[in-house]
């Protein structure tokens, strides 16, 4: 049985089949904020977000090193390099060069035709996320990739662990993402009343990324297994990012009441607005329990995140072989 979760007219609905009904006459789902009963203050969006901000580069400065004899090679030609890259280690440096990284460690030992490790870059993983993750050697390459992702060419799937025992066997996860303002610079389901809110907002304060108009946001999922965790309920479930937003699995999942196990962000007592920014009242009847999702986030406290980027097919860049990878997850 499969389950769709979408959105129209930015106000969260539910479309689902006939034996799940989590909201009574399919009524539109907002969440409460106090925030939206009066005018939001530029500024002070302004320093909730660089105080978030300040939070990351010092998380960034303290990821996991990688040398170039670390990398775990699953595929290498004269275009592209294709590595497993493990959690806690940055894809990219970020702002600050300084950082250690992934795309530091494959420059130093496969080299670039620019002489940029920028230009290998075609995506990216969040830190705690771990996975495959392409870099190109060539322009060429650098070129054909980014086509490729543009036009959504390539399969990437995850292997997730969430709170709870996800009731269908599969289904879909349409709800579109915003920034949000509450809690910036994080994501949230979009709705009706947080776009109105940025009208009160100043571009030059709080930046363009911040007033973008909502994206339209698609994950499909599968359970692989109902298990049990030091006595709590998980799903293994494979998540395949359609549309490939910011920190798309991670709200989409919080927004069915199932986070991501270990995600400090948008899981319990995380960072972000929890239930990626909906009512408990809007979430699905097998919703993971707040006592559950704080039991789990106890037990894991200090491990990885259990998100994993498990597979990814795409045509070659340059050759126009039909490629496709796979690495297991370590949990």
């Amino acid at each position: 049985m499969r389950l769709l979760w979408s959105l129209s007219a930015l106000a969260v609905t539910v479309s689902s089949v006939a034996a799940f009904a989590p909201v009574q006459n399919q009524a539109v789902v907002t969440r409460a904020s106090s925030a939206l009963n009066q005018a939001v203050a530029s500024a002070d969006v302004k320093a909730k977000q660089d105080a978030s901000l300040e939070k990351m580069k010092a998380n960034d400065a303290d990821a996991s090193a990688i040398s170039k004899d670390d990398l775990n090679v699953v595929f290498e030609d004269d275009h592209i390099v294709v590595v497993s890259k493990p959690s806690g280690v940055l894809t990219i440096p970020g702002k600050d060069e300084s950082n250690p990284s992934l795309n530091k460690a494959v420059f130093e030992r496969f080299g670039s035709e620019s002489g940029r490790m920028d230009k290998m870059v075609v995506h990216r993983l969040g830190m705690d996320t771990s996975g495959l993750v392409v870099f190109a050697r060539t322009t060429a390459a650098l070129r054909g990739m980014n086509a490729l992702f543009r036009s959504r060419k390539v399969t990437r799937k995850y292997e997730a662990l969430v709170c709870g025992h996800v009731a269908q066997d599969a289904g879909s996860i349409d709800l579109p993402l915003m920034r949000d303002y509450e809690y910036p610079p994080f994501m949230r389901v979009s709705t009706d009343d947080h776009q109105r809110a940025l009208l009160e907002l100043d571009a030059s304060e709080v930046g363009k990324k911040m007033l973008e108009s909502p994206k339209d946001s698609l994950t499909k999922y599968e359970v692989v297994s109902r298990e049990d965790m030091d006595g709590n309920d998980v799903s293994r479930l494979t998540l395949t990012s359609i549309s490939g937003r910011t920190h798309q699995l991670n709200v989409h999942c919080a927004a069915i009441g199932h986070p991501i196990v270990g995600d400090a962000v948008y899981g319990s007592g995380g960072e972000a607005a929890s239930n990626g920014g909906l009512e408990e009242s809007a979430l699905p009847e097998d919703k993971a329990s707040a006592e559950l999702q704080t039991a789990i986030a106890a037990a894991c406290g200090g491990k990885p995140m259990c998100v994993h980027a498990k597979s990814i097919s795409f045509r070659h860049p340059v050759t126009k072989e039909e490629l496709s990878f796979d690495s297991p997850s370590a949990f």
